[in-house]
């Protein structure tokens, strides 16, 4: 076998040949098999009983429901699944709920299969999008079905969290490839899919073809059950005197989370040949955020934190430390049920209930086993431990009884703690009961939107027909599917109306009689209509509003780019909290009373600009484009706050109050970056623009690379490198991009301007106290301006080219930024030197100011 190429590529290729196939041109699925198994085998991942089963049920041809507990190897099959259809010469595809999920199998696969077999789409990424492996999210696979229906470039797909059917907003994707993919041999995996007989019954009907339900499958890690009534700092030290480390302590809040891995630093996690093999570690890594000071402390007592709003730096850090064993315990959310790749022994419940966005409610089956089943790792542990927490209040009450032993007065002495107000109650009972419970029964979720109704349009064919048999041949109750058909009436009356579509009537016949009329579509659909920025035709159209010559121009077309996005919710919130915080206090200067202080502040939001003229656009574009009505427009400014008030990430981040949510803004930052540069054509683009665009991309690379760079690693996944490095590969230097590099040292003089317009010499004095320049000084100087001007302009003007001077030497920047004076003297600003080795160090532009004064016009 070929040393060079990856593990299963090379047996494909020893076996079947360049074309993937049998040298006589057959395919043999009893070899297959074999050649499959004896693979594993070699790897050190000899088969199960209900990984035999899928596999020779796949070779033969039909489908496979894999509906096993967590750690029964459905990775594998998986991986089966794709080499069967790559020894037939057929195409597959592989569909995961989120991105990470999807990004995650893909550089997986690109291992076994090689970078030529695999490709990636996900909306806002796409990687060699004609390989014979194809990595995507479930909504792309339902759109590429709604598309060319039967006649779609699939022949076998496999879904991975399959149990996501079920999502009320999100599950018609994965229920569509099934009802328009009748060619396709599907693998529908889970580990917690309930009865699904009414689905499987289905597909076969549909397909003609078995469905084999793989289930009922017992664990080969199996897993043990406990309630715990001490806290849960002395469960989790008995868990680790017991061996039953590393130990995942679930939580519902990231708050929460943060919270409780501060308070166990308070005990004796790790050993100190862990402690010290932690250190030597990450003794290069970069912890450049307030959090990630926190989380270093934290890793290093062998304590690791995760959850959604981490950096995923940080995220990939703590995953890290955990497969090599070094984090004996882990805090971190309920994510963990969605298939993070950290190894646990034991999962410690915090609690059995969760907030939904709308309410406190118990855990259904299907949360529960998602968790609970992470428990135990194949091949290192013979058993998994799952341990519940008692409430709080049920363990103080324990905690009194015992104390008052067999006294009989101390007893009735105890006065026992009640629930919290608004506590959903749950106790033992319930938690035994959850682990009997099998999950909830599949149920439909089915949509009908403009997009695709416009998508089954363009497919051609009898349109009609292709309509009615998606909304009255599918999964739903008989009145969902009336419901359905109504919102398919109304869709399509607006899609006529707007004229996108017209009715052809139609011909009449020989025997006089008519045929039925015909629809065509009036426009013509990209290729990704609907997935790839879908509000990116209406930014393209007001982009040819805005004027080119206005001053604000570029942070205005980031406004029209912004407003196309997802909300970054917390982001958003903290906006308008801070807002309405600095109304509160001007309402109260001015002697506003009460009552109308808050009927003021219900009309204060985050900022939103451009709001009314992108309102009119929006409405206006609608109306003959109305398919876009499925999305929201919604005006924001994030990456144009962070530029307007000349912030670094950290200040940002700090300002604001998002240390739990720095992940979310990098990931935000991150979209918007791609956003511009994709969306706005080059002609449109100005070189402030150009400016903020490159500031950007570095603002978001320096911060946490990881992101941009998987994007360029799956552009370029060949060379890929391992992911195994504890400490991410060296950045480029920051000073590299000259063009980004001048926007940050313009943006930290000009941070400076606005405090100084303030004059709050104290926020200046805390920048440059450690520079020598400090409260004192700057006061002094602000005095001196305010004797000789009223003020210091902050607008448009002010952060002009004109008014920067930078002198460049090789390794310090001699920089002076001007003030916009009322009178336009411009005989006063900031005197600096910017360090450029340090800032490369720092990843941030670092400014010593030397002087604040006047000096001779420039």
């Amino acid at each position: 076998m070929s040393d060079t190429k990856p593990p299963l590529a090379a047996l494909l290729a020893e076996y079947y040949g360049p074309n993937d196939t049998k040298g006589d041109g057959e395919f043999d699925a009893d070899q297959v098999y074999l050649d499959f198994a004896s693979w594993a085998e070699r790897r050190g991942l000899p088969l199960y009983p209900a990984q035999d089963e899928a596999m020779i049920e796949l070779v033969s041809g039909g489908h496979v429901v894999l509906s096993t507990p967590t750690g029964t190897g459905k990775s594998l099959v998986a991986a089966g699944a794709h080499f069967v259809a790559l020894a037939q010469g057929r195409r597959s595809y592989y569909t995961a709920p989120i991105k990470a999920l999807v990004s995650e199998k893909f550089f997986a696969l690109v291992e076994l299969f090689g970078p030529e077999n695999v490709g990636m789409v996900t909306g806002d990424s796409s990687v060699n999008s004609d390989a014979p492996i194809i990595c995507c999210t479930a909504e792309i696979l339902a759109n590429l079905a709604l598309r060319h229906g039967a006649d779609a470039d699939v022949e076998q797909v496999v879904m991975d969290e399959f149990h996501f059917y079920a999502d009320p907003s999100r599950g018609w994707a994965w229920q569509v490839p099934l009802l328009l993919l009748p060619r396709v041999q599907f693998l529908l995996m889970s580990a917690t899919l309930g009865d699904v007989r009414p689905i499987t019954d289905d597909l076969e009907r549909r397909t003609g073809k078995p469905v084999a339900l793989v289930t009922g499958v017992e664990r080969p890690v199996p897993l043990h059950y406990f309630y715990a009534t001490t806290p849960v700092h002395e469960t989790v030290e008995e868990l680790l005197s017991t061996g039953e480390a590393p130990i995942y302590v679930v939580h519902f809040s990231q708050a929460a989370a943060l919270e409780r891995a501060q308070a166990l630093s308070s005990i004796k996690i790790a050993t100190r040949e862990q402690r010290d093999e932690i250190a030597s570690l990450i003794a290069g890594f970069r912890f450049s955020t307030g959090f990630g000071k926190t989380l270093n402390r934290l890793v290093r007592a062998g304590i690791g934190v995760h959850h959604a709003g981490m950096l995923p730096k940080y995220r990939r850090l703590v995953e890290q430390l955990a497969q090599r064993g070094l984090l004996r315990v882990i805090c971190g959310t309920d994510t963990l049920g969605v298939g993070i790749n950290v190894p646990i022994r034991t999962v410690l419940l915090t609690a059995l209930t969760k907030f939904d966005g709308t309410r406190m409610r118990q855990l259904t089956a299907r949360e529960f086993h998602q968790v609970a089943g992470r428990a135990g790792r194949a091949g290192y542990d013979t058993a998994g431990t799952v341990t519940l927490e008692a409430p709080e209040h049920e363990i103080e009450n324990l905690a009194q009884i015992k104390r008052a032993g067999d006294d009989p007065k101390k007893k009735r002495k105890i006065i026992r703690k009640k629930a919290p107000e608004g506590f959903v109650s749950w106790g033992e009972p319930s938690f035994f009961k959850l682990i009997d419970a099998d999950p909830e029964p599949l149920t439909s979720s089915m949509q009908i939107t403009h997009a695709m109704m416009l998508n089954v349009i363009a497919r051609g064919g009898d349109a009609f027909a292709n309509v009615r048999s998606l909304v009255f041949d599918n999964h739903s109750s008989a009145p969902a599917r009336f419901a359905l058909a109504r919102q398919a009436i109304s869709i399509y009356r607006a899609l006529r109306e707007s004229g996108v579509v017209e009715q052809i009537p139609g011909a009449t016949l020989a025997d006089g009689s008519v045929a039925a009329p015909s629809i065509r579509l009036t426009v013509d659909l990209q290729p990704n209509f609907a997935l790839n920025q879908p509000l990116s035709p209406f930014a393209l159209a007001t982009f040819e509003v805005l004027d080119p010559e206005s001053d604000t121009y570029a942070l205005d077309m980031v406004s029209v780019v912004e407003s196309t996005l997802d909300d970054p919710r917390p982001i958003l919130s903290q906006q308008q909290f801070k807002a309405r915080g600095e109304a509160v206090a001007a309402m109260k200067q001015e002697g506003i009373e009460y009552d109308q202080r808050m009927e003021l502040l219900e009309q204060i939001t985050w900022p939103k600009p451009l709001d009314e003229l992108l309102t009119a656009l929006f409405e206006t574009y609608k109306a003959s484009q109305p398919w876009i009505g499925d999305f929201e427009l919604s005006p924001k400014a994030v990456v144009r706050d962070l530029y307007e008030r000349a912030m670094t990430f950290g200040d940002y981040v700090n300002f604001y109050g998002l240390a739990r949510s720095e992940g979310l803004v990098l990931r935000y930052l991150s979209d918007a970056y791609r956003a511009l540069r994709q969306t706005i054509p080059n002609e449109a683009k100005t070189d402030d623009l150009l400016d903020i665009i490159e500031w950007l991309g570095e603002l978001v690379r320096q911060v946490d690379s990881s992101l941009l760079d998987e994007w360029e690693e799956m552009i370029n996944p060949s060379e890929v490198e391992s992911h195994d490095a504890i400490v991410p590969p060296v950045l480029r230097t920051l000073t590299g991009n000259h063009r980004a590099f001048r926007v940050l040292v313009r943006n930290e003089l000009f941070r400076r301007v606005q405090l100084a317009a303030l004059d709050d010499a104290t926020a200046l004095g805390e920048l440059d106290a450690a520079a020598g320049f400090g409260v004192d000084e700057w006061g002094a100087a602000l005095d001196r301006y305010y004797d000789e001007y009223a003020s210091i302009g902050t607008g448009p003007s002010a952060r002009s080219a004109a008014m920067l001077v930078v002198t460049e030497e090789p390794t310090v920047w001699e920089v002076r930024q001007i003030f916009d004076d009322p009178e336009g003297d411009h005989d006063w600003g900031i005197s600096g030197t910017i360090d450029l080795a340090e800032s490369n160090e720092q990843g941030l532009a670092v400014l010593r100011v030397t002087a604040v004064g006047p000096v001779a016009s420039v």
